[in-house]
């Protein structure tokens, strides 16, 4: 294997691992956002995208004669799972956890950038395709939840006002 193609096999995989990581962070957040619908279907959506993303990213892995890294795999799922507790406990968690998501999202878009910049290096355009079928989705969130974080604030504070949590 080149080591262009070495390169572009550890950032896969790191893309994989990411991806997990997201998966775990959005079933956090939707287990405690049921007083705000519009969020809520929206991270459910991105939910069943972000899944379809990383099958994608481990085809991916497979279309390089490689498997996906166990060690990393363990780790994106710990460190989402600390990240969505950690949030938890503050009053405000359905802002910064959209904040989180927010800057999670541009991590992720420059992630999918820089694959797809070494997949067309490495001369793999079908996972060139792939990376930028998924870049388009996290441009999409990132840029919904942009528009969103301003009423997501003023929701927050009129049912802080009521005494309405994000999940009853």
């Amino acid at each position: 294997m080149t080591e262009s193609k070495e390169h572009l096999l550890h950032w896969l995989r790191d893309a994989y691992a990411m991806e997990i990581q997201a998966r775990e962070l959005l079933e956090g957040q939707l287990s405690r956002v049921e007083n705000y619908p519009t969020l809520s279907v929206r991270l459910k959506d991105h939910l069943e995208e972000t899944k379809e993303q990383a099958r994608q990213l481990e085809r991916c892995i497979k279309m390089l004669d490689s498997d996906t890294s166990g060690v990393k795999n363990a780790l994106g799922k710990i460190t989402g799972n600390l990240t969505a507790m950690a949030a938890i406990f503050s009053s405000d968690e359905v802002l910064k956890s959209s904040i989180a998501s927010a800057a999670f999202e541009e991590y992720e878009i420059a992630s999918y950038k820089i694959l797809i910049a070494a997949a067309e290096h490495a001369g793999q355009s079908e996972i060139a395709n792939i990376c930028k079928g998924n870049l388009l989705q996290e441009e999409a969130m990132a840029a919904w939840l942009n528009t969103h974080i301003p009423k997501l604030a003023t929701d927050f504070l009129v049912r802080d006002e009521t005494g309405i949590k994000a999940k009853v």
